[in-house]
């Protein structure tokens, strides 16, 4: 087996960009230890053509998660229909429903935005 095989085979990524609108207000918590958390959605619109040729578009809508200084950002900063750059990465985790069973959820996880 060569060496760029091996390489190519470790090497993984997580990047996520979006450019979209935001379809909430941030909705600020305070964990237990104090830690602020922001989450909101944003939707972007995807173009394609159809079988006849005609222009689509796609609206798709994105759970978003901030952390650390983007949470005062967002807090100040950004309202309801914010055109928003976004890079970050997709995460995934589980949470336990009222009956107990376990749910599993997908949100992008901002690392840098730019207000547009």
């Amino acid at each position: 087996m060569s060496n760029h095989a091996i390489t190519t085979q470790q090497f993984h990524m997580n990047h996520v960009n979006l450019i979209g609108k935001m379809t909430s207000d941030p909705r600020i918590a305070v964990l237990p230890g104090g830690r602020k958390v922001a989450q909101f959605s944003l939707s972007t619109n995807e173009s394609y053509l159809d079988e006849d040729g005609n222009v689509c578009v796609r609206q798709n809508w994105h759970r978003m998660t901030a952390w650390g200084r983007w949470v005062s950002v967002l807090e100040e900063l950004c309202t309801k229909g914010a055109s928003l750059a976004i890079e970050g990465k997709l995460v995934s985790r589980f949470y336990r429903l009222e009956n107990g069973k376990r749910q599993m959820i997908s949100e992008i996880e901002v690392n840098d935005l730019i207000i547009l």
